[in-house]
């Protein structure tokens, strides 16, 4: 097959659905297919593309600094250019401009169009406009959500729980649960010493570490107060903040009101392939309390470097910490939370065995499987009209055509 995606966002803009559409890319053409990707053009700072990438002109958004806009006209531009690759399938990553055009780029090239969806938006906007009554707010995301995954072929979302919210929505477009695999033949071991050696961090010193945006919904202030609990057990813990977002600013200055300073470091982002392996290599425990996560993919990175984790077993992340294996799920309170993390983080032996089953747990989500379920449900889609199926991809029953 040949296949397009679309995406609002792609490296260098660092983010779940970036490692997502690459994960997916990967796993396909591995496959034999050919997938092409229509993205945001980020500047002089994207990295060297292979040329199934086409950059978009885009511009900056006022509220997201790091995220970028395509412009819809220089989209329109490209179709004639696009219907020359006769593709089979368009599959649409995000839900602004990219999901509009995908529709508009699919009726025009005549083919079925898939959606992902990444990203549990009621919750978001909770964090972001907590002033929107609450009854507004849910207005405000699923409404929107509904009417654009009834908008195409069939919808494919990470965990069960953010297929559940969806039919909860009203949704009847058939949805398929696929996880975002891993790459594990790539998960070599990171440099312990050496990224310990060059954060100045002691050799047997206790290091907790969060990966991902510095942003509200992912609960990094309540860390930092398991942090203020933690230090009373482990007076040199340290936590590691890789990551950066609009919140680091606000979160800075809380980790100096409760004298956390000498506890809690903010690293930046790290490099993916080099820096990021080092970091996990060198962290005792992975800690997450985000409770928006519809899947969660630095846990299933954590994972596989063989790092135990702590999260809320809560929305994606449920799949991951309920095993109990090389995990273990804490309430949504920093004491009780702080508590789980003693437990692991006294007990040497007790974190070994976790990071072994932590690295077995994690073959469950290899790329390779991933991507064949997706091109199975691409197949059907391909095929023709609509097909209904259980979330779990097991069985099928009679479909109906879709309009486009």
């Amino acid at each position: 097959m040949r296949i397009l995606m679309l995406s609002d966002t792609y490296f260098p803009r660092i983010s779940g659905v970036a490692t997502s559409i690459r994960s997916f890319r990967s796993g396909l053409q591995e496959l034999g297919h050919t997938v092409d990707l229509l993205v945001p053009d980020y500047g002089s700072s994207m990295p060297s593309d292979d040329s199934g990438i086409m950059r978009v002109p885009a511009w900056k958004t006022g509220f997201y600094p790091e995220e970028r806009l395509m412009w819809p006209w220089a989209l329109l531009h490209m179709t004639r250019e696009l219907a020359s690759h006769c593709y089979d399938l368009l599959h649409i990553q995000t839900p602004f401009a990219a999901h509009y055009m995908g529709i508009h780029l699919a009726r025009r090239l005549g083919i079925p169009v898939l959606s992902s969806y990444h990203t549990y938006f009621e919750a978001y906007i909770g964090h972001y406009h907590a002033g929107i009554p609450k009854i507004l707010r849910r207005t405000l995301a699923r409404i929107p959500s509904r009417q654009q995954c009834q908008a195409v072929d069939g919808v494919i979302v990470p965990s069960m729980v953010m297929a559940i919210v969806l039919w909860g929505y009203g949704v009847n477009t058939p949805v398929r649960v696929i996880p975002t695999g891993i790459d594990l033949t790539t998960q070599t071991a990171g440099d312990r010493s050496a990224f310990r050696g060059r954060h100045g961090i002691a050799a047997d010193q206790l290091v907790l570490l969060y990966v991902g945006r510095i942003a509200p919904e992912k609960n990094i202030a309540m860390l930092v107060e398991v942090v203020g609990y933690l230090r009373a057990i482990f007076p040199d813990i340290l936590l590691l903040l890789a990551g950066d977002g609009p919140f680091r600013e606000s979160l800075e200055q809380q980790v100096v009101e409760k004298d956390l300073t000498a506890h809690v470091r903010f690293l930046g982002y790290l490099d993916h392939d080099t820096a990021l392996r080092d970091a996990y290599a060198a962290a005792d425990l992975l800690v997450f309390a985000s409770e928006t996560e519809t899947q969660g993919m630095v846990l299933l990175e954590a994972l596989a470097a063989g790092l135990p984790l702590v999260a809320i077993a809560a929305m994606g992340a449920a799949d991951f910490v309920t095993s109990g294996r090389g995990t273990r799920s804490a309430p949504a309170q920093a004491s009780a939370f702080a508590a789980v993390c003693a437990g692991i983080l006294s007990d040497d032996m007790l974190r070994a065995r976790m990071a072994q089953e932590a690295r077995q747990l994690a073959t469950q989500w290899a790329e390779p499987a991933m991507a064949e379920r997706l091109q199975a449900f691409y197949a059907v889609a391909v095929a023709g009209g609509r097909s209904a199926s259980d979330p779990s991809g097991n069985t099928s029953v009679p479909h109906r055509t879709s309009p486009r």
